[in-house]
């Protein structure tokens, strides 16, 4: 059975096409899924928050990132594999299967993997992605993929750091124009980015370290420490290299914008 997230569920006992027996029936099909007894996994998630199944691909085989997969398709219709090895993404590649759909992001090393009946949600949301330097190219698009599949637009302007701080300029024009409603800012070495752009910018703005840097503080270290030691306020900082946290939670800040919108819209509507 594939997943209805919960609203879909509730809408359709509101508007009376589907009984309460039934839908109690859905939701309490979302529950702990075993597989082979090693990977338990929690798929009534999706249900609760609405944020699609995220496996990290690190650390498994290709046989058990497999079974993962198959499963997690038959009960939610879309998952996201993240960190994938070169012979995890051969694999995603070599599937040809008529009913999946795999969209594969390799600079992110990640994907999505959905069943072709599964409808992906759409929300009049905007998150700007902005890179300090080529370098933090991937985990920038790792955050893209998750914006994207959670029915946000994503702005991406890569290659803007401070180095060349009219750089910073252009991209915070771009940001206005664009009417974004979050950023994500991507950043390694001193991690300045970030700051630069809160203190310029009137919307959230949420920090990536990445390990881009060497000597005394290499690793993200200075710029994890950089981010979080920032005076201009509106800055959230994730973990290093974190782009699927971030990106979560710029979808999670764009779709209850989005939502804020419609119901605006709606009461506008009536008035009328």
């Amino acid at each position: 059975m594939v997943a209805e997230d919960l609203r879909s569920i509730l809408e359709a006992v509101a508007s009376k096409k589907m009984s309460v027996e039934e839908a109690l029936k859905k939701i309490r099909l979302f529950a702990l899924e075993v597989i082979d007894d090693v990977v338990k996994f929690d798929i009534s998630r999706y249900v609760r928050r609405d944020i699609p199944e995220i496996v990290l691909g690190e650390g498994k085989d290709v046989e058990t990132l497999k079974k993962i997969m198959d499963r997690l398709l038959r009960n939610l219709g879309v998952v996201v594999v993240s960190r994938l090895t070169e012979q995890q993404i051969e694999m995603l590649k070599s599937i040809k299967d008529a009913d999946v759909e795999v969209s594969l992001n390799e600079v992110g090393r990640i994907a999505v993997v959905k069943l072709k009946s599964v409808s992906l949600p759409r929300y009049l949301c905007r998150v700007g992605i902005v890179t300090a330097g080529t370098a933090d190219i991937k985990v920038a698009e790792e955050a893209r993929t998750v914006v994207e599949v959670m029915g946000c637009e994503a702005i991406t302007i890569y290659d803007v750091g401070i180095a060349g701080f009219h750089r910073v300029l252009e991209a915070l024009k771009k940001l206005k124009e664009e009417d974004v409603d979050v950023v994500v800012a991507v950043a390694g070495m001193e991690g300045a980015l970030p700051s630069v752009i809160a203190s310029l910018i009137d919307v959230p703005v949420i920090g990536v370290p990445t390990p881009v840097g060497y000597g005394v503080g290499g690793g993200g270290v200075a710029a994890l420490y950089s981010m979080l030691q920032a005076c201009p306020l509106g800055l959230a900082v994730v973990n290093i290299d974190n782009g699927v946290g971030a990106g979560v939670i710029a979808a999670l800040i764009g779709r209850r914008i989005a939502l804020t919108r419609e119901k605006c819209f709606n009461k506008d509507q009536k008035r009328s």
